[in-house]
């Protein structure tokens, strides 16, 4: 996920790194107070209702008020650990869409989650759950000085 980008532009990019082939390209939504276009300001506190930035793996799947979800684990302690205790998982959503771009000039925001469009979410989590590797970007200089998995 590349939270560089404004959420205008398709941002999640879905890799077969063994194969070196694209999967999925699409928007993927950010928490609703790290910004309105752009994803700016990141969170690690429950109910913040922020994006976390860092590396995750993913987990297993489960049916909940989204829908068929995906849990998430946060590696990085201090930055993105408290993912599963503030529930942020990868799930669908019908804001997630160029409608809502359309309506409102920017893309619809989770409470925090990558929440993907409504009709990608089953295909993209089938390909990554279990065991992927999830890394979620943003130009900020203090994620990179915090991250240990940068260095």
């Amino acid at each position: 996920v590349d939270f560089s980008l404004p959420s205008t532009q398709k941002r999640l990019f879905v890799l077969d790194m063994q194969k070196q082939q694209l999967l999925f390209h699409t928007y993927v939504a950010h928490g609703m107070k790290s910004g309105k276009l752009f994803a700016k300001v990141f969170s690690n506190k429950p109910e913040s209702n922020c994006s976390s930035l860092g590396f995750y793996r993913t987990a297993d799947t489960y049916q909940g008020k989204h829908g068929y979800s995906l849990n998430l684990e946060g590696l990085e302690r201090g930055i993105n650990d408290k993912a599963a205790d503030r529930a942020i998982v990868v799930h669908g959503a019908d804001y997630v869409s160029e409608a809502t771009i359309r309506e409102q000039g920017f893309l619809g925001r989770s409470w925090g989650c990558p929440a993907l469009p409504a009709k990608l979410t089953k295909p993209i989590i089938e390909k990554i759950k279990n065991g992927s590797c999830l890394f979620i970007y943003a130009r900020q200089k203090q994620y990179s000085k915090k991250s240990r998995l940068l260095a």
